[in-house]
């Protein structure tokens, strides 16, 4: 595997393990179909060539093309609702029956409808958004509507962050993998250390004093015309979870220094966390608030900017102007999906569950020296490993990854050494405990011995 550096927001398709892994598993039916997709797709290093093909997705598993199933944990945090939750099929269905597409001068019940309810939902006051057909692009309609609010052009985010793969939002992001060999990228993007405690570069040691946060206010203090700063609320990638005076000290920093906060929660909005969005138990009010992903139901391209309605400024310019920015039967599933998550109570499903899963892998992983640490929020779940004298984190996170794979769980490795399990918000209780099991299994099993 690829040093974290150069792949954090996940695990690359290269390297001898992915290869033994399809030699051990792939039918002949399954290699051909592989083949063209890699005739017929140009390559990158975190999609094709593509580890296997499936052919069904329903609930909290996959199908693959020789007919195993596959506990996803992954999903590519799109699924909250599971894959497939009828409710979501049946809104799609009705809304693909009656109104296919809606042009762009013409408005429709279900964007009116869903806009209503984000807005309310959001905490913002008396805010107002727009829809796009995903986070990307949800992002680039930040940054200028950031521009068009303050006048500045400048923008702080963090290093080790993932807002996106074009190339406005890898300029704010801060992964290798997507920058280098783009630039020139934006102008003005500067970047920040992010909240790590466990990989502090301001010699915290140990004791959280939350000097990266003081160092947002400092580079504002000192660039004097930053518009905005962009950060993702949780980081996902390795479920890093500020402490509440973090929020209370950036929403200060800003304020002082006239920047606004945007906040990304592209895959952790929408209950994952245990709330409908992440930043709500931190008690502050970001300017500005990006959802995606599993806004769609799983099924449809969906997301949003949520803003302070007084940034309603950019009557004479195009901030998003998308194709399919009001697409009805992506709005269908996402009203769809609001009303799952409140009507099975999934943000408190996704707490109980995540403090018990806290406590399961604590157990079980608690005498594994390659284990550094655990951390859930909510059914987001990270499971950080470290290197021995004989061996790196980052091999030992690779093989547990083929040898889950191997027993019928997928998901996801962040920062080359975090794995990092999100599974529905609905996955039945007995399908999450034997996942946990038996990856903790793996992880001692693979463990090198200390002395």
């Amino acid at each position: 595997m690829a040093h974290p550096d150069q792949h954090s927001e996940g695990d690359t398709n290269l390297g001898q393990r992915r290869a033994q892994w399809q030699a051990a598993h792939l039918d002949d039916a399954t290699r051909a179909l592989l083949q063209e997709d890699a005739r017929w797709f140009l390559h990158q290093s975190l999609s094709t060539p593509c580890l296997n093909a499936i052919t069904g997705a329903q609930g909290a598993w996959l199908t693959d093309a020789a007919g195993r199933r596959i506990l996803d944990l992954h999903g590519n945090s799109l699924h909250q609702v599971g894959h497939g939750h009828p409710r979501v099929v049946a809104a799609i269905q009705e809304a693909l029956a009656q109104l296919p597409f809606s042009p762009r001068r013409y408005t429709n019940r279900y964007a009116v409808e869903l806009a209503r309810r984000l807005s309310q939902a959001a905490p913002i006051s008396d805010a107002k958004l727009l829809l796009a057909p995903g986070g990307t692009s949800a992002i680039g309609m930040a940054l200028k509507l950031a521009r068009k609010v303050t006048g500045r052009h400048k923008t702080l985010s963090m290093w080790d962050a993932f807002h996106g793969a074009s190339l406005d939002a890898i300029s704010i992001g801060g992964e290798a993998t997507f920058r280098q060999g783009m630039g020139p990228l934006l102008p003005g993007t500067e970047h920040a250390p992010p909240y790590d405690p466990q990989h502090c570069v301001f010699g915290c040691a140990g004791t959280c004093a939350l000097r990266c946060a003081d160092y947002v206010d400092y580079c504002l203090r000192k660039e004097g015309d930053v518009g905005a700063v962009i950060v993702e609320t949780i980081r996902s990638t390795d479920v890093q979870a500020p402490p509440p005076d973090y929020y209370r000290r950036l929403r200060e920093t800003c304020n002082r220094h006239g920047a606004l906060l945007i906040l990304d929660e592209i895959p952790i909005a929408l209950g994952r966390t245990g709330h409908l969005f992440a930043i709500e138990p931190y008690g502050i009010e970001p300017d500005m608030l990006v959802i995606g992903k599993g806004l769609g139901g799983g099924s449809m391209p969906l997301a949003a900017l949520i803003a302070r309605g007084s940034f309603d400024v950019g009557q004479d310019m195009a901030l998003g102007h998308y194709t399919h920015e009001k697409n009805p039967v992506a709005c269908a599933a996402a009203l769809a999906v609001l009303d799952i998550l409140g009507d099975e109570d999934l943000p408190a499903r996704a707490q109980r569950l995540g403090a018990a899963a806290q406590q399961r892998l604590a157990a079980q992983l608690r005498a594994t020296p390659a284990v550094g640490e655990v951390r859930t929020v909510g059914l987001l779940i990270g499971i950080e490993l470290q290197s021995s004298p004989s061996r790196s984190a980052d091999d030992l996170a690779e093989a547990v990854l083929y040898r889950a794979l191997s027993a019928g769980i997928s998901f996801k490795v962040g920062q080359g050494n975090v794995l990092v399990l999100a599974p529905p918000l609905n996955v039945a209780e007995d399908d999450l405990w034997w996942a946990l099991d038996t990856i903790s299994g793996i992880i001692v099993d693979e463990s090198p011995s200390m002395p």
